[in-house]
């Protein structure tokens, strides 16, 4: 049964939404590891600054199937899609970042923003240090140490579920 990664952020209600995607993911996929949540600056676009962390579980699922759960669960929370730029606030991101070992870049997996961004590298570094990315064969402690020294910019929070 493959282990699943998905990507959690949020600028719009925070909290809630963060707890309520949380929540969600639980029923329906059973209990979860969770990162550390952490506070990061806006990208691409002036915002509000966003809550991120990253959990994990185990899903015989396809891959299909959870994406199309993460959709779901983001609408139940008022996502708007339609004329939304990649960069703008989100009442919540589900980005399903690792699927077991699945190397599929049409099915972007793994995803690129694992490489490109401290606030998905991060967390995931936290709850899989030693798993190594499908691609690079690096363990995640050592992309994160590599890629971001100075903490990337990620600022705890203390976030109680």
């Amino acid at each position: 049964m493959p282990r699943v990664f998905v990507s959690i952020g949020s600028n719009v209600d925070r909290e809630e939404n963060i707890r309520g995607a949380v929540e969600s993911l639980t029923r329906r996929f059973g209990p979860l590891n969770l990162s550390t949540v952490y506070e990061t600056k806006s990208v691409g676009f002036e915002g509000e600054d966003f809550f991120n962390l990253v959990v994990g579980f185990d899903s015989s699922e396809s891959i299909e199937a959870i994406r199309t759960e993460l959709h779901r669960i983001e609408d139940m929370h008022g996502r708007k899609r339609e004329g939304v730029s990649r960069f703008s606030a989100r009442t919540l991101d589900l980005d399903l970042i690792l699927y077991g070992d699945v190397v599929d870049p049409a099915a972007n997996l793994p995803h690129p923003d694992i490489l490109r961004y401290a606030f998905v590298l991060g967390p995931l570094a936290e709850l899989a240090p030693n798993l190594a990315h499908p691609v690079k064969g690096v363990p995640y402690h050592t992309l994160w140490q590599q890629t971001f020294a100075d903490g990337g910019g990620l600022r705890r929070q203390s976030f109680r579920f």
